[in-house]
């Protein structure tokens, strides 16, 4: 059992899911911050709202009142934190010359710049490298740390430095165009989130997986 091999086995049950939902780059890295802690329904109920105000922009988000942009983004839940953290996220793209700027960017200089942000953590920031900027970097999240502490692949208490570097370590041994990559490590998370969120839960619901087989955690 490997990380491709399970990858395929996902594949194979639940088929491409197209992620990210967004419409632009700027939309995707809105939803990034928003989605921390919350269903992704509840993303999409915050960012219509933010859409119907005609604020879903850098320049209007940063220099809207954050009561203001709290109200507009409420349904995403946290909405203080999240308002506060959207317009710190803002003020630092404005600073750096905006998003065209940021794009042209290496990979480390774009991470790091991210991780920067007050209220960007790890897995904040690269959702956004990921599915924004289109660089290979594999996104680590409880879903993650939960599905493949089960299959007995990961202990479940590594750092998240460390489960990211093992999943790319693993990946990019058979996948070593950059593209190929980023293809690569978009679907695996999207398929993640899908069987964790559905069937690998809290209490899983093992009659129903398609791993199974290969789970150590079924007897």
């Amino acid at each position: 059992m490997t990380f491709l091999s399970i990858y395929r086995s996902l594949h194979r049950h639940y088929g491409p899911q197209h992620w990210w939902p967004g419409e632009t780059l700027f939309e995707i890295m809105v939803g990034a911050v928003l989605t921390q802690n919350t269903a992704w329904s509840n993303v999409e109920k915050a960012i219509t709202n933010l859409k119907r105000a005609r604020a879903l922009s850098l320049s209007k988000i940063a220099a809207m009142p954050v009561q203001e942009l709290a109200r507009l983004i409420k349904p995403a839940g946290y909405f203080n934190v999240k308002a506060r953290r959207l317009q710190n996220f803002c003020h630092w793209l404005q600073q750096q010359g905006g998003e065209k700027i940021v794009q042209q960017w290496d990979d480390n200089r774009l991470r790091h710049g991210l991780l920067s942000v007050n209220g960007v953590g790890p897995e904040t920031a690269d959702d956004m490298v990921l599915y924004a900027f289109e660089r290979p970097v594999f996104v680590i999240d409880a879903y993650t740390r939960r599905l493949f502490a089960r299959l007995g692949l990961v202990g479940g208490d590594e750092g998240y430095e460390t489960l990211r570097h093992l999943f790319e370590s693993g990946l990019s041994k058979t996948v070593k165009q950059r593209e190929e990559q980023v293809k690569l490590y978009n679907e695996y998370h999207a398929l993640i989130v899908i069987h964790a969120k559905d069937v690998c839960r809290k209490r899983p619901r093992c009659g129903e997986c398609c791993l199974r087989r290969q789970c150590a955690a079924v007897e």
